[in-house]
């Protein structure tokens, strides 16, 4: 009874959702220009469409860059992250939301004019590598980045591109349409992707263990939401407009 009592007092109170996630990841989330505090993007889009699903508003919010981000979720001062990867660290903090709502394709970067050599994991071992801070490529690539590769990471993808086209790093790790986003953005012309793919991730919506808002009522209403949008192929849908959405406001 008293389990109960504190679960329909949550969901009383729970009358607005935070959700933020990684500012620097267009088309899927990044700084609306006209309002920095907000996030845009098609990521942010679904969170709307989730919102009229369970009938709660989502606020998403720009809180700092991806790392600082994570530490919000683990703190509860953040309900959803609209985007992360599955890892065994992440499910310490977070409640993930099944199906993933849409795959990501993990690539390696490198210079165009510099000869490099890629077809397997393997042939990244004693080449310097560059990627952001508490950056995730999911559980098996992280292990074996560890083990064997050496790796910096920066704290913005921009950073790393930078450090990647100065040739102070041999390869960036980091996923396929948001390298080619920043990289219009930044107008450079010198790097290239390499095949295939380090990783092919699911991206999942996650709610903090410390959440107000996490009950076991509100959680199945989430999860019933979710199954329904991704049956309905909103994510393909929502993806496409916001890359135009993208080049709109890069060419301004």
């Amino acid at each position: 009874m008293a389990f109960w009592s504190a679960s329909a007092a949550a969901d009383e109170l729970c009358k607005k959702l935070i959700a933020t996630g990684n500012p620097e990841y267009p088309p899927f989330l990044w700084r609306d220009p006209e309002d920095e505090n907000r996030l845009i993007g098609a990521n942010a889009e679904l969170m709307q469409v989730l919102s009229k699903e369970i009938g709660i508003p989502i606020e998403v919010r720009y809180l700092g860059p991806w790392g600082r981000v994570q530490e919000e979720a683990k703190l509860g001062r953040v309900d959803l992250l609209a985007g992360a990867f599955l890892t065994l660290a992440r499910l310490d903090y977070m409640d993930y939301f099944y199906p993933s709502f849409h795959k990501t394709h993990t690539v390696i970067w490198s210079r165009s004019d510099r000869s490099f050599i890629y077809k397997k994991w393997s042939d990244l071992v004693g080449k310097r590598g560059v990627t952001v801070i508490n950056n995730s490529f999911g559980e098996e690539f992280d292990r074996y980045a560890r083990e064997s590769l050496k790796i910096m990471t920066v704290a913005s993808l921009e950073q790393a591109l930078n450090i990647l086209t100065l040739g102070r790093a041999d390869y960036l790790i980091y996923e396929e349409d948001p390298g080619y986003a920043y990289i219009a953005k930044l107008n450079i012309d010198n790097l290239k992707t390499r095949t295939p793919a380090i990783t092919n991730e699911d991206l999942y919506l996650t709610l903090s263990h410390k959440s107000p808002c996490n009950t076991p009522e509100l959680r199945a209403r989430i999860a019933r939401a979710m199954y329904r949008i991704e049956k309905q192929n909103v994510m393909s849908k929502l993806v496409a407009a916001q890359i135009q959405q993208w080049r709109k406001q890069q060419s301004k």
